[in-house]
């Protein structure tokens, strides 16, 4: 059998599936090139994402790993949790980056920063200190396993969300998490049981992005995609207040 033959066409469910699980991402392995001897070098990471996909880490300048980045910024991270039975049966997907350092003091490094702190509060502990430093891994290609046979290539554009509605709801992000989290715990709940078939109550919005929003309650995170990608900042709110409406009627149903 070729690899022509293994890997099958990428369609909308697999970009769905690979965005998913990059955006639903808590922690994933992230393999570099040692200095010197040329090796592979392979660490655990926390993860976020910036607003149009990216892939986010805060490492210390202390960690093999970020010496390695350092040197050469060729990288990829794999990502995905397994659950019951095999891990091989579960999905996952590899992302081949190249690592952008972001220079503390920047507009990029305090939008990747909040961003990460929201995904990761616990990181505001060391987020500040000097030796640690953010980066964002630029995906320029991905190889997804949806599962035994189900094998992708994908390409930057799947992955990452492009135009200026990215920059435009970057600007309003905040103020919109904090306004849900604040006034409409009861819709983030909705979103999560209806749309994310998720459990419990409690969950918190971490990130809007064009695509949709992501959730947490306590160490367990909820992905939910809007019906349509948003074209503009402003539609957030009308969006958000339709999605409550129809997760409502459906549990009164």
């Amino acid at each position: 059998m070729t690899r022509k033959d293994v890997i099958r066409e990428t369609d909308a469910e697999a970009v769905r599936l690979a965005r998913t699980l990059i955006r639903s991402a808590r922690f994933g392995a992230l393999a570099v090139i040692e200095p010197g001897t040329g090796a592979p070098l392979a660490s655990r990471v926390g993860v976020a994402t910036d607003i149009d996909g990216a892939p986010l880490i805060l490492v210390s300048m202390l960690s093999a790993h970020t010496g390695a980045l350092l040197a050469d910024p060729r990288c990829s991270l794999l990502v995905g949790e397994p659950g019951k039975g095999d891990p091989l049966a579960h999905p996952r997907i590899t992302l081949v980056c190249r690592a952008l350092r972001l220079e503390r003091g920047s507009a990029e490094h305090a939008g990747a920063e909040r961003r990460y702190l929201n995904r990761n509060p616990k990181a505001k502990l060391y987020a500040g200190l000097g030796d640690f430093s953010i980066f964002r891994l630029e995906p320029e290609r991905a190889s997804l396993n949806g599962g035994f046979g189900k094998a992708y290539l994908l390409d930057r554009a799947d992955l990452i969300t492009g135009g200026a509605i990215v920059e435009e709801l970057a600007a309003s992000e905040q103020s919109a998490l904090d306004h849900m989290n604040t006034d409409h715990r009861d819709a983030l709940c909705i979103y999560a049981r209806h749309f994310g078939g998720a459990d419990g109550d409690g969950w918190i919005a971490t990130g809007f992005d064009p695509d949709g929003m992501d959730l947490a309650c306590a160490d367990a995170v909820c992905r939910v995609f809007f019906p349509q990608p948003l074209c503009a900042a402003s539609e957030l709110r009308s969006v958000l207040v339709e999605m409550a409406k129809t997760g409502r009627a459906a549990g009164k149903a």
